[in-house]
């Protein structure tokens, strides 16, 4: 039997995928007023349906959960709407799409937080760096630790955005536990410094990840609910002492939940020094497929594939600049450069005007 490729279908959960190759989640501030999902997005994700699966960039679960302009949501009567025709027009193109639920926690600014208030994380610890807000780029500032009483608030936030997201006609969604943000804030020691049963050791830290991930599960069932973790990555002034534990201790307590996939941001993606992190362990640990990303390109997806290192491979860049990447692949053709100056901004530059083979 040959050893699978790109091209080769593969089953997760309860949806059959016609290739491995995945969309993966990409921030692209393109929302309209009230962060909804307008035309341009619509118009975007239908461009890229032949993707074995498209993971859409993040969409935040609440009101405070926003910490970037123009980030289409999953909380509004509007915002549903304008996701609900984008899933009809991958799905009328054959394609197969997962919204990624999100909460950035401490990485906002309270002008962008409903009635200016301070966002919240496990622990007032303010985040070095800055962010941008929609008209220039602000401090971080100290956030506002979440209160005990408060934290089932946040796993409810998550499971109505499942609801909403099950209404707006997805076929699934990836719980976003990876990047610096809220889940990842409560797994890393650098950013949870609590002393109730949310911090301390590695349980605790895991526990409102675990718990977020059950109440979408509730909603979805486990067939069609995925994970992302990112162990080594350090963007957003975060860390973890013993980063090979504590994410063995969390893949394995997922393994058993039946999850469509594991998706994992292999290394880091600032540059800086952490500790290694073996993802061959990882992926031992999880029963379902694991799903790789960061850095890969055809030659080193398709020499994964075949080791079994892998069993999915999310690209990011190439599928910006590429909306039939699976064919291009297939075909060995030229890939159209990515242009980093349009990846935040330009309304349909650099976003929807991107060649496909043979225009």
């Amino acid at each position: 039997m040959n050893p699978p490729d790109l091209f080769t279908p593969i089953r997760i959960g309860a949806l059959e995928l016609p290739n491995r190759i995945v969309m993966a989640p990409l921030t692209r501030n393109r929302a309209l007023a009230g962060n909804v999902p307008g035309p341009l997005t619509v118009t975007y994700y239908r461009q890229r349906a032949s993707a074995g699966l498209i993971i859409t960039e993040a969409s935040p679960v609440c009101a405070a959960g926003h910490g970037y302009p123009r980030t289409p949501g999953i909380h509004s009567p509007e915002q549903l709407a304008g996701w609900r025709a984008v899933t009809d027009a991958v799905h009328a193109e054959g394609g197969r799409i997962f919204l990624q639920l999100w909460h950035v926690g401490r990485i906002s600014h309270p002008s962008l937080q409903p009635d200016g208030a301070a966002p919240v994380a496990p622990s007032a610890l303010k985040p070095a760096g800055q962010v941008w807000t929609g008209s220039g780029l602000q401090d971080y500032v100290t956030p506002r630790a979440l209160n005990r009483d408060e934290l089932p608030g946040i796993v409810a936030a998550y499971r109505q955005a499942a609801l909403n997201a099950k209404e707006a006609g997805f076929d699934g969604v990836e719980v976003h536990g990876a990047n610096g943000y809220l889940l990842d804030q409560f797994l890393r020691s650098s950013t949870n410094r609590r002393d109730d049963d949310y911090g301390g050791p590695v349980e605790n830290r895991a526990r409102l990840l675990l718990e977020v991930v059950q109440a979408v599960i509730e909603v979805f069932g486990a067939g069609r609910v995925g994970v992302r973790l990112s162990p080594e990555n350090r963007f957003n002034d975060i860390s973890d002492d013993n980063p090979q534990a504590t994410f063995e201790y969390v893949v394995r307590a997922l393994s058993p939940l039946g999850l469509a996939y594991l998706h994992v941001l292999e290394g880091d993606m600032t540059g800086q020094s952490q500790p290694a992190v073996d993802y061959a362990k990882l992926k031992a640990a999880f029963a379902g497929p694991y799903m790789a990303n960061n850095g890969y390109d055809k030659a080193r997806a398709t020499a994964a594939l075949a080791a079994g290192h892998i069993d999915l491979i999310a690209f990011g860049r190439a599928f910006i600049s590429n909306p039939d990447l699976p064919a291009r692949l297939a075909a060995d053709a030229p890939l159209n450069e990515a242009n980093p100056k349009t990846f935040y901004s330009g309304e349909e530059k650099g976003y929807i005007d991107y060649p496909a083979l043979g225009s």
